[in-house]
């Protein structure tokens, strides 16, 4: 049945669920206003950059998947906060580019823009960290769904290593901070993370282009969590993502540049969009 469904609809049919559970069990959004405007951003902001730049109106799955990330991710008492965000995520893959291929994925690139100079207090915004408290239905569905969902777009590999290495890190993290073990494992059963997990580190247009090699920077970006968590960082996977991913996409593309630069690239572009259902495949890319 997998195989007959457009798979660009996929990631905005399941982050709407993850909305949904989480509003309606723990009000995560600060309102429709905030959601509907970040939505709206994205989605207006891929259209007008994709006829310029494309000549052709790009498909608005990706878009919405970014927009509808920012609103839930976002936290500010604000409304600019979420249209911008979602217009720097927008942008950043049609300007950030290296051998035409982008490399941040685009929402997780509008978070860590806004959030890193509201740690140090020059924003009033902040990333949602909350848990789904002692109700775990829907933390089970949203993992149920999205967990079959990544494995039958052949992403299921990044997800499980990353819960994989988040889990073990846990351990040894309780251990520095005295912390109990369920304490530092919690967070993973929070919207944050469960956008993080299936969403982000998936992104087949921003990951290296070997199965092993996707593992491997998976493993790192955990490592790099571990210790930003230490230090305090509550948006700290999101800037673990933002420091290791582009590094690791910027070496895959010179390691494989005497390969045929060409068709991979096409390929590249063009299948995780069908292939993945994450947020920035559905759009051709201006190399294309």
């Amino acid at each position: 049945m997998m195989n007959k469904i457009d798979v660009r609809l996929v990631p905005p049919v399941l982050i709407s669920l993850i909305l949904i559970a989480g509003h309606f069990s723990f009000g995560i959004l600060r309102g429709f206003d905030a959601i509907l405007l970040a939505i709206a951003a994205a989605v207006v902001t891929e259209l007008v950059l994709g006829r310029l730049m494309w000549g052709e109106w790009p498909h608005p799955a990706s878009a919405y998947t970014s927009g509808i990330s920012v609103g839930i991710l976002v936290r500010s008492p604000l409304l600019w906060p979420f249209a911008l965000c979602s217009v720097l995520s927008i942008m950043s893959k049609y300007v950030l580019r290296v051998k035409g291929r982008h490399l941040w994925n685009p929402s997780n690139f509008g978070l860590c823009v806004l959030f890193f100079p509201a740690a140090y207090g020059m924003l009033d915004i902040a990333p949602l960290n909350t848990q789904w408290g002692n109700n775990m239905w829907p933390m089970l569905v949203i993992w149920i769904v999205g967990l079959y969902t990544i494995w039958k777009v052949k992403r299921f590999h990044i997800t499980a290593t990353y819960i994989a290495a988040f889990v073990a890190l846990a351990f040894v993290r309780g251990f520095v901070t005295g912390d109990g073990f369920w304490t530092e494992v919690a967070p993973l059963t929070g919207p944050m993370y469960q956008l993080f997990a299936l969403f982000m580190i998936t992104d087949p247009v921003t990951t290296v282009s070997s199965r092993k090699g996707e593992m491997w920077v998976t493993v790192l970006i955990a490592i790099v969590e571990f210790f930003l968590r230490l230090a305090e960082f509550i948006a700290a996977p999101f800037y673990a993502l933002f420091l290791v991913g582009p590094a690791a996409m910027l070496v895959d593309l010179y390691w494989t540049e005497d390969e045929d630069e060409g068709a991979s690239s096409v390929e590249t572009d063009a299948a995780p969009v069908s292939g993945a259902g994450v947020e920035s495949s559905a759009s051709p890319t201006p190399a294309s």
